[in-house]
Formats: structure tokens, sequence, C-alpha cells
């Protein structure tokens, strides 16, 4: 009927006809049939036609046909082009929208115009690497559209996506106008790229500026505001949002839900969750979240199984809201639950799933069924990646980790998250050529000013041995973080620059910023490497009484660290005495430890008596103990100490250095003579042996097997794994450079005392880093002054 109706009319009245039609097709099926009498009624190369059924096409996903199509008309206009970019670019196709925008401009006379560069950029953003993308910026300047609204917040949406946060910052602040999407989008992207404080400072600009807000800036904000976490902040919005009239949208009411759960007010956000008389799905998801990152697991699992109950579909949101990636200890049973219902339910497949339950896995050092989830993902996300490297890293895995993150950029440009897991795998396995490697790749994605790349950077070259390289850094940052103070004054700590430390930590209260436990940790450990007995105990009753920073156990064994390592031992045994605290093995080991410096046999025997009833299983304290008798001469019961260790088959952790030359990891082990350099090692070694001897070295035995006679004795030290390693660095290594080793015990006596021997017949800079601390040896001296 309608069909009849078509062909009485004329072209224009056809037109009209067909493009209602097609604008209320609802399959697929229909639009088929309306292009067949399109064509019957000679509309076929009618522009408004084709490009309303081009539209429609995309609607449906119909890209091919929607291609067909196009190619049939002889002199399309700009805006059909358009249709045809923007389509490609919302279905996933960004490679044909580039290559349709390229086209354009190489085979007609058509110019871009803004929606043209609009859509053209959102395609840009789906390649891997944002060339395309900037590419497209430059040539939107040149034809006069790069600062259109419509054209800038593409672009600065773009930057985003692809984590360049300074160039969407600048963008952003050469627009001479700026609309409300446009605040939006800067708003999002930093949201999105992690820069929460930042985020808080361009609404409060917005608001200055008096730009018309809407609920999509509040809905936007808030989750910043909760991650950071703000609650004055967010209750402020929430004011606004009141005056406004946005308060009761459900976007605006979930982000209040989600902030108040993560400021830990769980029953402010369960009250505002019942102000909704009808919640989606999405508020239920913010609200199991909530009760999940609260540890009220029984309660995300109850409204869990209620919009079960309800018939409601549960995505993946739900989900990962439900499974206990911030408190996951305890609940392993409970997430390969959640693991057997996604299989079920067939949501498995989706990335942010598998992503969620791989981080509970591998924090709860379930490393194999987090790689067994990765590889079984049909869907590798960047966010999986991260999530694999990260575990990795977590769980002492480093060579992993390194392993994995190479493999990942064949497929993926790493993001700021990447960069800041993989630095930490690099500071943990003091690999500092590779290090470099990621600065440099830093260096080129721009991601240097990213807070916290350069941040995770100060920490890489601190662990890595390169002090001066993180001090540099440091200064040259625009911003800094209490965070990035932490790095620094802990890597001074770790190096044992004890008044650098100090200086720094008066400068970060001087310039506004709030320290915190963290902070307090890593001056009071530098404190204790450099013996600033009255600076270190200062600095702990500021934090009890300035800050009311509650001490945890790691702070009280820094203090006794301070006064055992001067020699303070009654007080530090005072000190523990009055601990408000039940002092646990980490207090009480490193009291033995200072007992051990200090000879002290009447306090190791009440301290090593503590720690055997505490924690029997470690060797650590063990070997301590059996030293002191040793140095003390007292053998009996040395041996009877060794007996028991081999009675309980307790395993002292074998002793083992590390050497990285020219990119290349070598491991030595005591005695070790698999290397392929072993002759020279050895050569190398017996003469610089000789060569200490004549200035005054003897070999420090005394802690050795007693039964054991003294040349032996002798033979053992002499082939400890950090000796080899040093060793091996002087073959392997142009003279004058610096020898850079890692053990992963503490640096025995004899051990530092030969390398500072070494250090001055060489004439070579030695850096040592050891469990505890780094050493740095230069013409017979150690940084440590013997006191470590």
């Amino acid at each position: 009927m309608i069909y009849r109706d078509v062909c009485s009319l004329g072209a224009p009245g056809s037109r009209n006809l067909f493009l209602s039609i097609v604008n209320n097709a609802s399959a697929l099926s229909q639009l088929i049939q309306t292009h067949a009498q399109i064509i019957v009624n000679g509309l076929q190369y009618d522009l408004a036609t084709v490009t309303k059924l081009t539209q429609k096409l995309f609607d449906f996903r119909a890209i091919q046909q929607a291609r067909h199509l196009f190619f049939t008309i002889p002199s399309p206009d700009i805006f059909l082009f358009n249709v045809l970019i923007r389509g490609f670019s919302s279905n996933a196709s960004p490679l044909s929208s580039i290559s349709l925008y390229a086209d354009m401009r190489r085979n007609t006379h058509l110019r871009p115009d803004n929606f043209t560069y609009s859509f053209a950029l959102m395609a840009a953003s789906g390649f891997p690497d944002e060339k395309y993308g900037m590419l497209l910026h430059a040539q939107s300047i040149v034809d006069g559209s790069g600062f259109e609204l419509f054209v800038g917040s593409a672009v600065v949406d773009l930057y985003f996506k692809f984590s360049l946060v300074e160039l969407a910052r600048k963008v952003f602040d050469r627009m001479p106008e700026r609309d409300t999407v446009l605040w939006n989008t800067m708003i999002t992207g930093l949201v999105r790229n992690c820069c929460y404080g930042d985020s808080i400072e361009v609404f409060r600009d917005m608001v200055a500026e008096r730009v018309q807000l809407d609920s999509t800036t509040v809905a936007t904000l808030l989750p910043a505001v909760a991650e950071m976490p703000e609650l004055k902040v967010g209750m402020g919005i929430q004011g606004l949002g009141l005056k406004l009239g946005f308060h009761y949208d459900p976007y605006v009411m979930t982000g209040l839900i989600s902030l108040y759960s993560k400021c830990g007010q769980i029953n402010t956000a369960r009250s505002l969750f019942r102000q909704i008389n009808k919640p989606d799905l999405i508020a239920y998801n913010a609200m199991i979240s909530g009760f999940t990152c609260n540890r009220e697991t029984e309660s995300a699992v109850r409204l869990f199984r209620e919009i079960l109950a309800s018939g409601e579909r549960v995505g993946s949101s739900t989900i990962v809201g439900l499974i206990p990636v911030s408190s996951p200890y305890g609940h392993l049973h409970l997430t390969c639950s959640f693991q057997g219902f996604c299989i079920k339910s067939g949501i498995i497949p989706n990335p942010s799933v598998s992503t969620a339950l791989m981080t509970v896995y591998n924090r709860l050092n379930e490393v194999d069924l987090a790689r067994q989830l990765f590889d079984e993902s049909p869907e590798k996300t960047l966010a999986a990646w991260n999530a694999m490297i990260s575990g990795y890293t977590h769980n002492g895995l480093t060579d992993k980790a390194i392993s994995l993150f190479q493999e990942m950029m064949t497929e993926f440009t790493p993001n700021p998250v990447t960069i800041t897991t993989i630095l930490s795998a690099c500071a943990q396995l003091g690999a500092l050529s590779f290090g470099k490697w990621v600065h440099d790749l830093v260096k080129s994605k721009n991601l240097e000013l990213n807070i916290y790349v350069s941040t995770a950077l100060i920490d890489m070259y601190a662990k890595c041995g390169n002090i001066l390289e993180a001090r540099q850094l440091f200064d040259s940052m625009i911003e800094k973080n209490t965070v990035t103070w932490n790095a620094m004054i802990s890597g001074y700590g770790l190096h044992g620059y004890g008044h650098e430390a100090l200086k720094l930590f008066h400068e970060m209260l001087h310039l506004g910023f709030h320290p915190t436990g963290v902070t307090f940790l890593s001056i009071l450990y530098a404190c204790s490497h450099a013996g600033l007995v009255r600076e270190g105990d200062e600095i702990f009753h500021t934090m009890v009484n300035n800050y009311r920073i509650e001490p945890i156990t790691e702070h009280y064994a820094c203090m006794v660290d301070i006064l055992g390592r001067a020699g303070k031992l009654e007080e530090a045994l005072e000190f523990i005495r009055r601990m408000p605290v039940e002092p646990g093995p980490a207090v009480w080991g490193t009291l033995l430890g200072a007992c051990v410096i200090h000879k002290n046999m009447n306090i190791a025997d009440m301290a090593s008596k503590k720690l055997f009833e505490m924690d029997s299983e470690s060797v650590g304290y063990y070997v301590l103990l059996s030293n002191m008798y040793s140095v003390d001469r007292n053998f009996p019961k040395a041996a009877l100490i060794r007996e028991v260790v081999k009675k309980r088959k307790l395993a002292k952790t074998p002793g083992c250095t590390l050497i990285e030359v020219n990119g290349t990891p070598h491991v030595f082990v005591s005695g070790d003579r698999s290397h392929s350099h072993t002759t020279a090692i050895y050569a190398m070694l017996e003469k610089l042996t000789g060569k200490m001897r004549e200035l005054g070295y003897h070999s420090e035995t005394v802690t050795s097997l007693h039964d054991v006679e003294e040349e032996e004795k002798e033979l053992m030290v002499n082939v400890h794994s950090e000796k080899l390693a040093i060793a091996f660095g002087l073959i392997a290594t142009e003279p004058n450079t610096e020898i850079r080793i890692i053990k992963n015990l503490r640096v025995c006596l004899d051990c530092h005392t030969a390398t500072k021997f070494i250090s001055k017949i060489t004439e070579r800079v030695i850096i040592v880093r050891d469990a505890n601390r780094f050493h740095h040896f230069k013409d017979g001296v150690c940084s440590c002054g013997d006191y470590w």
C-alpha cells in the first residue's frame, strides 16, 4: 500500500516518504526492502536519501552494506563522507575511517569540516599509538578548524586516551572558547588517567568561570573525589548538586554511593541507596562494590542474591564489584565460587571480570591460577596484562614480570600503570639497564610528566644504586605528591644518607605536605642506618604526638634498631617493655641483630627465647645466635643451635649475588664454578687476595664452623658469592667504571672488609646492595662507616 502511494508521488514527495520509512525502520530486512524501492523510484543517487539510509545501516551494524552503498554514489558530499567516517569509527573500524578520510583529501575537492575532523579523531583513538591522531590535529590547525569547539573536544579526548595528559592540557588551555562539553571532557580525561587532584582543580576553575554545570559534570567528578578519597570535597559537590537540582539524578546518586563507600561511610551510602525509588542495576552495582570494599562481604552477597531473585540479568560490572579485590584475604573459596558462577553464566570471557579474578588470585599468592585465567582469556586487554605483570612483581617473580612486559610490548603501548609496575620489578631485581631502557620508553611516550611514573622512576634509580639520578629526577619534577617525597627520603635512607634524608623531610614539612605513616617509616629507617639517635627519637614522638599517627610494628622495630645499632641495648629493651602493643618477631629480631653487633649475650639470650616461642621456624634467628656463640668462643652452644636447625630440617636461604654487565645478569653462589669465565674469575680473586694481604687484610673466619681447620675456613669465606661477582665485574668491565652488585642476604663482615680493600687496590667504585641497604665503597672506605 505504502509503495503504491510512493509511485503516485513526485520525486520530492517520494524522498520525504522514504526518509520517514528509513528513519522508522526497526529491522535490517526492512531497510533492504526500502533500498530496493528507492532504486525502483529513481532515488538511488539522491544524496539526502542515501545519507539517511547509510546512517540507518550503521545503526544496524551493517557495515559492508553501508560501504557498498557509499561506493555506488558518483559524487558524495562532505556530509555523506562524515556519516561514513563516523559509522566506521563507531563500529570499531578505525582503519576504514582514516582510509576514507585520506581518500577524501586526496581524490576530491571537498574540504574537511569540524565534523570530519571530530569523527576522524574519534577513529584515530582506536589505533595502538597516537601518531594518526597527532597528524589529524596538525591538519585541523592548518585548515583553521583546530580551535573549533567540536574539534578541540575530540583532540583533548584523543590525547587523554593515549595518556598524553600534558598535551591534552595544552590544547584545553589554548582553546579560545570552552563550553560545558569541553570542560566535562577535560575532567573525564583527568579522572581516567588517575589525575584526581587535577580533575578537582579543573572543576574549581569551571565553577570560578561560571560555566554552566550539568549532571554529567558532577557524576564524572565524584569518582575522582572517591578515589582520593576527599569526603569534605565530595560533600561540597553533593551540596552543589542539591542547589542545581542534580542530586537525585541516577548517575549522581550512584556516584555519591561510591564516594561515601570509599570514604568508609557505608551507612550513609546505604541510606542514599534506599532513597532511590527504583534502583537500576548500576545503583545496585555501586552498593555491592561499596559493601565489598568495606569488607561487608555478606551484605554484598545478600544484595547480589536480591538482584538474581528479581530476575534481573547481572552483567560483568556486578561481578567485578562483588569480587573482593580490595580485601581478598580469607576469600579464596568465595572467589573460586564467583569464578564458577561466571563460567556457568558465560561472563568469564569478559576482560574486566577475568582481570578482577586474576588480581585477587595474585594477591592471594595463587599466581598459577591467575596465569591460567590470563592464558585462557580470549581478549587480553591492557588492564589484564597490567594485572598479571603486577601479580608477578608483588609475588617476587620479577624475572617473569619483565619477560611478560616484553611480550606485551608486541601488542600494546604501555600506560602509566604498566610503567609503574615494571619499574617496581626493576627496582626489586636491581635491573638498572632494563630500568634505563624503560626510562627511555617513558621519554618517547611523553609520560615523564606523569607524577606516578616519575615517582616510580625515582624509586627504581634509588633501589638500583643510582641515587644521584634519582635526586636529579626528583628536582626536575614540577609537581610532587607525598609519595614522591617518601620515595626520595626512602632512597636516601637505603643508601645511608641520613642527614640528606632529614633535610628533605624538613623541607617537605615546610612546603606543607602532610606526612604519612610511610613517610615516618622512611625517615626513621634513614636515622637508623646513619646512627641519628636523638633525631630518630624526636621524629618518633612528633609522629605520635603532633600528627596523631598510630605506630605499627615497623615503626617500633625502627626505633629499636636506632637504639640498638647505637649500642643503647638497655634503652632498646626498655622501649620494647613500654610498647602499648605486644612486640612481635620483627621487634625482637631487630634487638637480636643489635646484640650481634655489640656482642651482648645476656640480652641476645632473652630476645632469642622470645623469638623461638613466636617464630620457631625462621632459620635466620638460629644462625644469628649460633654466630654470636661462635664469636664468644662458646662453640658447644653454637653447635647445639646448629643441631636444632638440622633436626628441625630448617633450611638457610642460600646466599647469591647478581651483577649486571652490558644488560646481561650474572648470578653467583658461594664457591660457584659454573660460570663460563670461572678460571679468570678465580685467578683474579687469587691475585686480589695476595695484594690485600700485603696491605694487612686478614680473613674474618670467627663465625665459620668451629670444627673446620682455619685454612679451610679461609677458603670458605674467600669464595663468597659477592667476591666472585666483584672479581667477574673487574674482568668484564672497562677500567674506572663502577661495579654494582646485589646480594640477597646481609653482606658478611669479611666480604665488607675485603670490598674496602678491593676498592682501594683497583681504584674502582663498588656499590653493593644487600638485604638491608646500599654500601658505596671508594678508596678503601664504605659509605656506611662500618655501621650496618
